[in-house]
């Protein structure tokens, strides 16, 4: 399967996706695509890639649940608790001197950031005059964020991180326990929008102080990567700031020249 065959094949799938759905794919990092693409053809009983094509493009149900193998939706509330504390002590003094700030989370995937986010900024006395924009091109991931609930048996994993992120309170005080689930604070969404936005395809939509996009990086080519920063870089005001995944950086990037490094070793960059 891994012949030469398989690049063409993976090729025209991706092609008839986006010509079909308007998903880009195509400046994915083909590593992980093969990887994700293997597992979808099991879960299809497809034996080539072009047999998956087929039914993406004759099956309508198909192509809802390949988007979950094709986009990543593995998230943690506090995810590198270092990040968020770094946040909190060296970016948030810089937050507090605007009037209103907007933040910008791209690859939200499932919430667990955003809710981060929007619980360190409640401590900080930030929130109710913040806008986060949490964008994600996976539909269904979306809702799960919206709706902001979460397994129970996740949440003891997501207080130790909240607690080392230098969480001032218990993180108990920000959801409910209703049917074997944690809900999180209705309060905390009002400020929260969520929006479908592609990295690959859409453009700017917002001037923004903060923008996060973590772990999302290492999933596209170099090419899709500097498309991605470049975004940041538009949406950005003066001085505004970009976290990176802990084994992203902008190194590589064309567009290093446009940010310095803030907290260098929490992937923190400033615009220039």
């Amino acid at each position: 399967m891994h012949d030469g065959s398989f690049e063409i094949e993976l090729k025209l799938l991706l092609e008839a996706i986006y010509l079909r759905f308007h998903y880009d794919f195509r400046q994915y990092a083909t590593a992980s695509l093969k990887r994700r693409l293997s597992q979808a053809m099991d879960r299809f009983g497809c034996r080539s890639l072009s047999g998956l094509q087929e039914r993406v493009l004759h099956e309508a149900k198909v192509f809802p649940e390949l988007l979950s193998f094709l986009t990543i939706t593995v998230s943690e509330m506090f995810r590198d608790p270092s990040f968020y504390r770094a946040l909190r002590e060296k970016v948030v003094p810089f937050l507090q001197t605007y009037p209103s700030i907007k933040v910008w989370v791209a690859g939200c995937s499932t919430g667990e950031e955003v809710y981060s986010l929007a619980i360190l900024l409640r401590e900080e006395g930030l929130l109710e005059r913040t806008l986060i924009y949490a964008t994600d091109i996976n539909a269904e991931a979306l809702r799960t964020a919206k709706a902001g609930i979460y397994e129970l048996d996740r949440i003891a994993q997501f207080s130790e991180a909240y607690q080392a992120a230098g969480g001032r309170a218990s993180l108990s005080d920000y959801y409910t326990v209703g049917y074997g689930s944690a809900v999180f604070d209705k309060t905390l969404r009002k400020n929260i929008v969520f929006s479908d936005h592609s990295l690959a395809t859409d453009n700017v939509f917002a001037e923004v102080h903060l923008v996060t996009c973590r772990n999302v990086l290492i999933y596209f080519d170099r090419a899709l990567q500097d498309r991605a920063i470049g975004l940041f870089r538009d949406s950005l005001c003066r001085k505004g700031f970009l976290g990176l995944g802990a084994k992203e950086t902008l190194s590589f990037s064309n567009q290093a020249v446009d940010f310095s490094e803030f907290v260098r070793e929490e992937r923190i960059y400033q615009k220039r």
